[in-house]
């Protein structure tokens, strides 16, 4: 199995949650936040939504300079459920294509991230993609999740039940 099937297994599940979760996100809590340092509901759901294009940057670039970075910025203002889903959708159909033309040596390829002087990080692709990538959606998601239970709505089974919701295999 190469690099990119193993990532790829991930991928869907982690995608598959991201949106679960994202399908219960509230049109009229943009600005909620649980705490004074946290982020705002709205934004954190655009934040879960697009993540995925970095994931899509680590895989065709040779690396990144946050200082200096031509790449766009993703917004992160909330206008709808359905246009996170939808950001989502094309974002995570993007990035998985990427991965699926990644080959072992790609992915083996060591990957600098960092702000000007300041190195994040300099290591394989797939490590970088699951450490900055994956991880950093996982959290994001599982954050979101709580978002959620502070605010009445259910939360998705994702990794097993939830006190809203029983789980079961695929």
């Amino acid at each position: 199995m190469s690099i990119a099937e193993i990532l790829l297994q991930d991928y869907d599940t982690e995608v598959s949650n991201t949106r679960r979760t994202l399908e219960r996100v509230p049109e009229n809590k943009n600005d909620w936040k649980c705490h004074d340092k946290s982020m705002p509901l709205g934004k954190l759901a655009m934040h879960c939504a697009t993540l995925l294009m970095f994931g899509y940057y680590i895989m065709e670039d040779d690396g990144m300079d946050m200082a200096t970075s031509k790449r766009p910025h993703m917004s992160l203002e909330f206008t709808t459920r359905e246009n996170a889903l939808k950001q989502l959708d094309e974002i995570s159909a993007k990035c998985r294509a990427a991965i699926a033309a990644s080959s072992d040596e790609h992915l083996s390829a060591l990957w600098k991230f960092g702000f000007g002087e300041h190195i994040i990080s300099n290591n394989p692709r797939s490590l970088t993609f699951r450490q900055m990538c994956f991880d950093h959606l996982i959290h994001h998601t599982a954050q979101l999740g709580v978002y959620l239970r502070l605010n009445d709505i259910p939360v998705p089974a994702l990794y097993g039940p939830s006190a809203d919701e029983q789980w079961s295999p695929k």
